[in-house]
């Protein structure tokens, strides 16, 4: 039957049932390993498993129906876009609560800690060492991603997957060097409120980071498989504005929590 109008209607697919059950697996693994369960830490690695199966083929499908069958129209790209933005609204508001964390303890520090930030008695670290290195990565790995995104524009695939392997190493090399930081670092996140705030606002970081390295690296592969065009990109082009978003991120972490929050 010919369609009429140009929203796309999914067909019947498993992969929502396959995500619930897969999420609900991995929360009882969670349950039982942190509980000390004998069999906690196989489940929790299955429920893992299985979640990254369904997401996965879920994507493999989406990728299939936007690239092969041409079922992203004009109008259902616009709606992708505005959910991704919000997408990337509701992440800004959960690294929101975190700085207000920090924020609320160390511009008044209770008498606990010695009515000083940092705490009386911890060893913070060096903005001016792996921290600055990290920006500079970041920050560059940013200008890097910007060039490959204007090289689709442009049509210029050399130019575009340069780029972005440039882009992937650069995030890679980040990853690597906060864990570097985090096994040299003096304090745990243990330590207190400044240990606590640090590792959950870093950490929850590094996770967006290993999340934008993996969209980057899918990516990577569909522009090897001729996937974008100069007038269809749209998942690279939420995967641009899900990295510079980790980018700014990463901006503010420096200047309040390793500059201003360890002087």
């Amino acid at each position: 039957m010919h369609q009429r109008h140009p929203y796309h209607l999914v067909d019947p697919s498993p992969w929502p049932f396959g995500a619930a059950l897969s999420a609900f697996v991995f929360l009882i693994g969670g349950v039982l390993y942190m509980h000390s369960y004998q069999k906690g830490s196989f489940v929790l690695s299955f429920g893992f498993l299985l979640l990254l199966l369904t997401m996965a083929l879920w994507w493999r499908d989406v990728i299939r129906e936007a690239t092969f069958e041409g079922q992203h129209t004009k109008i259902v790209k616009h709606g992708l876009r505005y959910g991704f933005l919000l997408f990337i609204v509701s992440e800004v508001m959960f690294f929101f609560g975190f700085f207000w964390a920090f924020f609320h303890s160390s511009l008044s520090p209770a008498i606990e800690i010695g009515g000083k930030w940092p705490p009386v008695g911890l060893e913070v670290l060096d903005p001016w060492k792996i921290p600055l290195a990290n920006t500079i990565i970041l920050l560059s790995s940013g200008a890097t991603l910007t060039w490959s995104f204007y090289g689709i524009l442009a049509q210029n695939r050399k130019e575009a997957i340069t780029g972005l392997v440039l882009t992937v190493l650069l995030a890679a090399l980040f990853t690597g060097f906060q864990a570097y930081e985090y096994i040299n670092a003096p304090f745990s996140i243990s330590d207190g409120i400044y240990g606590s705030t640090f590792y959950m606002t870093t950490g929850l970081h590094g996770l967006h980071v290993l999340i934008g390295t993996i969209f980057l690296t899918v990516c990577l592969i569909r522009l090897w498989n001729y996937h974008f065009t100069k007038k269809s990109h749209l998942g690279f082009e939420a995967a641009v504005w899900y990295w510079h978003f980790v980018d700014v991120v990463w901006i503010f972490l420096f200047i309040s929590i390793y500059w201003w929050g360890g002087s």
